[in-house]
């Protein structure tokens, strides 16, 4: 049974990079940070030991200040023993600081994904978070960072929006 509703609704956000360049805003049905990824793509696109982003909706997306710095990427994935692949997801950045600021996908054109990093609005701390993409971890990184919930090698079978609506947050956009 879903937790109470009460005070989990519809959040607006906002966001920045680091030099101040950039400013958006976002409408987010699941706010909640959960989902720590540990894959290279997100460790070296935010120069984090881990990435997390949380989900938004894409209609709601506003460039306030600084739309003109605004670059994107498509990460290269590579596995071993595989040749690599162009993602087809585009991660935006200031082209001044380097900051990720989100992330969209054209296959899931309601989403777009913000990097927590980038969102100064205070965002609801997870009650038990989960760590994916663990096979990618690197030896440096403690295994106590793992110990904290959930862990998966690659992705788990759950969504953030799955997931949000098992924690009782109302979810009505799905990319």
């Amino acid at each position: 049974m879903p937790k109470s509703t009460k005070s989990k609704r519809r959040a607006h956000l906002t966001g920045s990079c680091q030099c101040g360049k950039i400013h958006f805003s976002v409408e987010s049905e699941t706010p909640v940070p959960f989902m720590f990824c540990f894959c290279s793509i997100c460790r070296k696109t935010g120069g984090a030991a881990f990435g997390s982003n949380i989900m938004g909706i894409r209609a709601t997306l506003k460039i306030a200040k600084g739309k003109r710095a605004l670059r994107s990427y498509h990460a290269r994935i590579r596995e071993p023993r595989k040749a690599t692949v162009v993602s087809k997801a585009e991660r935006w950045f200031c082209v001044a600081c380097g900051a990720h600021l989100y992330l969209t996908d054209d296959r899931w054109p309601d989403g777009v994904w913000p990097n927590v990093s980038a969102i100064d609005t205070p965002l609801p701390e997870p009650k038990r978070p989960i760590s994916i993409m663990t096979r990618y971890k690197p030896s440096w990184v403690p295994d106590w960072m793992l110990a904290h919930g959930e862990t998966h090698p690659r992705y788990p079978k759950q969504s953030i929006a799955a997931w949000h609506e098992q924690e009782g947050w109302p979810v009505t956009v799905r990319p």
